[in-house]
């Protein structure tokens, strides 16, 4: 019977045609399918920043196959897959994108490296595997073909991981590496929400003064906030202002928070 549901979530832009050739492929292959597109602005190769933008939208998601497509290697010996969870299934490249949404989905149960040449392309461009294997892959999957026809199965043990995100805690703080800088400046960081317990009403992040709350209002305008953001990460904003810009960092930049004096 098949998901019915594709979503999409790339770094192409929204400036060229890569965006739509994936979706008429898909479109072309199983029309009854409807197309979820996540984003296509996750910063140009930056597989951290897909990898936790996928992570954290597919747990509300329709069950379906959800492409991903952050690939600085592609056309080199990296291997394209699809993983089976609980959740759904993914398809995109072996360089870590796709195991954290995997894990969100209930855990991989299943990998296959996408080689059965009767899925993919006529032709397959060495840089435009978005369209001719990873497309073509998922509306036959999102039809209800069966993962192993695909191509041969692999040992999830294998799959490329990213490395642990920094974060280092102390009694009187932690550090924590940046994951993601958001339209609005708020800064994401790589700490669960155990870490702000029982922590003052005002902290030191990144040497400026922050008001501990639960949302922005919480600090007067202009201030920062250290707040748990709807992700369910410790998170950083200034209240009407940018706080990636206040703070001046980006996506892997470890930034320390201290009490106060």
């Amino acid at each position: 019977m098949g998901f019915g549901w594709v979503s999409l979530t790339t770094d192409y832009g929204l400036s060229d045609g890569f965006v739509a050739a994936c979706h008429g492929v898909i479109a072309r292959l199983a029309p009854q399918v409807r197309v979820i597109d996540v984003t296509h602005l996750v910063p140009p190769t930056d597989v951290r920043h897909g990898a936790a933008v996928l992570a954290q939208t597919v747990p509300y998601l329709p069950a379906g196959v959800h492409v991903a497509v952050v690939d600085p290697g592609v056309g080199t010996s990296r291997r394209g897959i699809a993983l089976e969870a609980p959740g759904g299934l993914l398809v995109g490249p072996d360089n870590g994108l796709l195991v954290p949404a995997a894990e969100a989905l209930g855990g991989v149960r299943a990998a296959v490296e996408l080689t059965n040449p009767r899925w993919l392309a006529p032709e397959v461009s060495r840089t435009f595997h978005g369209r001719d294997v990873f497309a073509p892959v998922a509306a036959r999957l999102a039809t209800g073909a069966a993962l192993a026809e695909a191509g041969p199965a692999l040992d999830p043990a294998g799959l490329v991981r990213l490395p642990e995100p920094v974060l280092e805690v102390t009694p009187t703080g932690f550090t924590a590496e940046v994951l993601t800088v958001d339209h609005f400046g708020n800064v994401q960081l790589a700490a669960p929400p155990s870490v702000l317990a029982d922590r003052p009403a005002t902290l030191r992040v990144g040497g400026h003064e922050a008001v501990h709350g639960r949302t922005f209002g919480d600090a007067p305008p202009g201030q920062l906030v250290i707040y748990v953001d709807s992700a369910d990460r410790v998170a950083v904003a200034v209240n009407g202002g940018r706080a990636a810009d206040r703070l001046g960092v980006r996506p892997g930049d470890p930034v320390p928070v201290r009490h106060p004096g």
